[in-house]
């Protein structure tokens, strides 16, 4: 199957999202929106859109997030299966008429997760517990659109959505995050206003994700075979 993942910033890329497609004999295309225009599209299996130190409202600063809006909004209507990871949530919210707005607070670290009991019936994220510590890097929200089901919430927002009439799901944690990015993220906190204001400690979360990334990624990589089970069920592509 012939994959499309969207990538933001090269720090935040596929990770193990990534790994475990090909692994299940996918084939990944990376676009960089700005850096060259919108791919082709045409016999693509799925596509996987991800995060970024932008937020989805802030056109003028990223002059490349119109496009992929509107390529997003292509993908719904060709009915491409789609996965969208925090930007990447927000943004495939937004192109299918939802809409992103910054959280009631920042999201940054370790955060209990808990599945709606239509996330316990959905089949990407069925499988995950009940209640998980999710790893979180985000001051907006996704804002699905009016008739989505919610799949997993936090204390502050939306963390997981189905779009009601598409083969489409956002979540809000980064199941994909690999722990070079995590390095890299944390080296750089300052450069994340947000994060400064809250007083992050970034040693002491450093400190606290080493240990559990083994876990997290495990459950990243199954996140992402199910979804590509999924695309393949929907597309009819393998």
């Amino acid at each position: 199957m012939l994959v499309l993942a969207i990538v933001h910033q090269r720090d935040a890329g596929a990770g193990v999202f990534g790994d475990a497609l090909r692994d299940a004999g996918a084939e990944l295309i990376e676009w960089v929106p700005s850096e060259s225009g919108p791919p082709e599209v045409g016999g693509l299996g799925a596509a996987l859109t991800f995060g970024g130190a932008m937020h989805a409202d802030q056109e003028d600063a990223n002059p490349w997030l119109p496009a992929e809006k509107y390529l997003l909004a292509e993908l719904l209507r060709r009915g491409v299966p789609l996965l969208g990871v925090c930007l990447g949530a927000q943004l495939l919210s937004e192109a299918a008429g939802g809409a992103p707005r910054r959280a009631s607070e920042p999201e940054i670290g370790w955060v209990e997760v808990e599945l709606t009991p239509e996330g316990r019936r959905d089949p990407l994220t069925g499988p995950l517990p009940e209640r998980f510590e999710a790893f979180e890097w985000h001051s907006y929200e996704a804002g699905p659109p009016d008739g989505s089901v919610i799949l997993a919430r936090s204390a502050v927002c939306v963390q997981a959505y189905r779009l009601a009439e598409a083969p489409a799901w956002g979540i809000q944690f980064h199941a994909e995050v690999a722990g070079a990015d995590v390095g890299g993220w944390l080296d750089g906190y300052d450069a994340d206003e947000d994060a400064v204001r809250i007083g992050l400690d970034p040693e002491a979360l450093r400190a606290e994700t080493v240990p559990r990334l083994d876990e997290w990624n495990e459950l990243g990589r199954g996140f992402a075979q199910r979804f590509l089970a999924e695309a393949a069920r929907h597309s009819g592509v393998t």
